[in-house]
């Protein structure tokens, strides 16, 4: 923990010193970008909230056409949407969380004693790189760590819809909405790229409600369905 905070501190200090670029000429927060004429792929836009890293996040989650709609869910590794996420249908195990196929760095969690040194998503498993185009991927857990030092957030709403505002401090922001699953839950839910390596079932992710957010691993067991807003690298040399 007193590490955490410590990096904590390091990144918001790096923060201000960093997160002072003009404002991007991509800043439209309004959509998500256009068809790209085959029918299928939306060219995403992206902002500019000027972090240290240069990591540049699109204006709406995978799968979403407008910044307050939800989009798709997928589980982890997975770059389909689907009706029920359970582990009878994940695509990387044999049924159960102890029958894992990849992306696994205990035995005890794989199929047979399966093991690999996957820790992060590969582009094909990826569902903002396969559904969004090559350019495009899901932030890791640095990424996530760096988006939350470096911006101050508020619980809003955008056109009736509640989530969570980053503003940084080059004036730019994003809006994350909250989850819905036909009930109305009050709290969202958003992957990383980034393998829990104590227990390879789960995942890191992001959660938020009206109060509190926090990146944690034990609520995103890889077979659970979570939006996923994608990044991508600085388009400046």
């Amino acid at each position: 923990m007193k590490k955490m905070k410590f990096f904590s501190m390091m990144l918001i200090t790096l923060c201000f010193v960093g997160c002072t670029k003009p404002d991007d000429d991509n800043n439209d927060n309004n959509g998500c970008g256009d068809n790209n004429g085959d029918g299928n792929q939306i060219t995403y836009e992206y902002v500019d909230l000027g972090l240290p890293s240069g990591t540049l996040w699109a204006t709406c989650n995978v799968g979403a056409s407008l910044p307050e709609e939800y989009g798709d869910y997928f589980a982890w590794g997975e770059t389909r949407p689907k009706d029920n996420y359970n582990w009878d249908n994940y695509k990387y195990c044999k049924g159960n969380d102890t029958t894992l196929t990849k992306y696994c760095c205990d035995s005890s969690f794989g199929y047979n004693g399966f093991t690999d040194i996957l820790t992060t998503l590969e582009a094909g498993d990826d569902a903002a790189t396969v559904n969004c185009g090559e350019d495009w991927r899901t932030p890791t857990k640095d990424e996530w760590e760096e988006l939350i030092a470096c911006c101050a957030q508020t619980w809003t709403t955008r056109n009736g819809v509640y989530g969570r505002l980053f503003a940084a401090p080059n004036g730019n922001s994003i809006f994350l909405p909250k989850r819905f699953d036909g009930e109305g839950l009050p709290w969202g839910l958003y992957w990383t790229s980034s393998l829990w390596l104590e227990h390879p079932r789960n995942a890191w992710n992001f959660y938020f409600d009206s109060d509190d957010y926090d990146l944690r691993p034990y609520a995103g067991w890889r077979d659970g369905g979570a939006s996923v807003r994608p990044v991508r690298s600085s388009t400046k040399q």
